[in-house]
């Protein structure tokens, strides 16, 4: 388990990390999102003892990474895949990293196995392609059997058929009951992988909690639907008896493609209302909100960095 707790880290008068509390419980892969420049890079230093925080403690199972008698038994990290020795083979970099935990020799062969590195294995590391040397950083991430595993843009750079391997890695380490911390800016690959979601923004945690409620919190639900009686679903919908039982307000709406679109009601209770009457749908859809547009909304006002586009940068000339 990782727990933060007011976690601070200050650089001069810049606040990197402000006063952030999570916990990440073992059996899930927890997805770690946030714009560049939020702190998660900070904050994963900070769990690994890479970097002190300016106030409040970070743990693994507890105890601090610094206090860990077996770090690499207790945690592998993948933070930054060219940490590797460029003159040393594959072999010979694990087989290091290993002698300092004393792991013999056949894990170091397991997870070369594992990582799919085995005709590159006695190859220098500086002539590795990217992906190599990620496959590589999540061998050694992987090497001292850890419960907890953290990794920054592991399918950066892999292939399509490295991807497919690393979720269904990250998936099995989680059914194995292990804590998996995993921080990606590509949204489908979160999509695909992550069962929990912590956003960070500005270094301040945005929303935390399952990926399902982390984006209805976001997004917004409709139902499309089409029927060549627009004003008859309208007044159906909006003065229905379900409508006036909706948690939220009942919203009544055009789209661009001639569709209508319903926000408060489910499908269900939309037909209902439609049947009862006697408007004739010929389409009948939900559209959920995805995890890009939940990421874009709760990071709206706490991106650092942005391009500009085209129109504006037209309109600075």
């Amino acid at each position: 388990m990782i727990r933060v707790q007011t976690l601070t880290k200050q650089y001069g008068r810049k606040t990197a990390v402000d006063g952030i509390d999570f916990t990440i419980a073992p059996g899930t892969v927890t997805g770690f999102l946030g714009p560049n420049g939020a702190g998660k890079s900070t904050t994963m230093r900070m769990i690994m003892g890479l970097d002190r925080p300016t106030s409040g403690t970070a743990t693994v199972n507890g105890r601090a990474y610094r206090d860990l008698t077996a770090p690499l038994h207790e945690v592998g990290a993948l933070l930054d895949a060219r940490a590797a020795h460029r003159g040393r083979s594959a072999y010979k970099h694990l087989l290091a990293l290993a002698a300092t935990h004393r792991i013999p020799t056949a894990r170091v062969h397991e997870v070369i196995g594992l990582a799919g590195l085995e005709s590159v294995a006695h190859k220098r590391v500086g002539g590795f392609s990217l992906g190599m040397g990620q496959r590589l950083g999540i061998a050694a991430a992987l090497l001292g059997d850890p419960q907890t595993v953290i990794l920054d843009e592991p399918v950066n750079g892999l292939d399509p058929e490295g991807i497919l391997w690393i979720r269904a890695l990250l998936r099995q380490l989680a059914a194995e009951s292990r804590t998996v911390m995993l921080s990606s800016h590509l949204m489908s690959e979160m999509t695909q992988t992550a069962d929990h979601l912590i956003v960070i923004g500005r270094g301040a945690i945005l929303a935390d909690g399952p990926m399902h409620e982390v984006i209805s919190g976001a997004t917004r639900t409709v139902v499309r639907v089409r029927t060549r009686d627009v004003n008859g679903l309208s007044a159906a919908v909006l003065f229905s008896d379900v409508a006036a039982d909706a948690p939220v307000e009942v919203v009544v709406s055009s789209a661009a493609d001639g569709a209508v679109e319903i926000e408060g009601l489910t499908a269900e209770q939309v037909a209902g209302a439609a049947a009862a009457a006697g408007v004739v749908l010929f389409e009948l859809t939900t559209r959920e909100g995805s995890l890009e547009e939940a990421y874009l909304s709760l990071t709206a006002d706490a991106a650092e960095y942005r391009a500009m586009t085209a129109a504006v940068k037209g309109a600075a000339r």
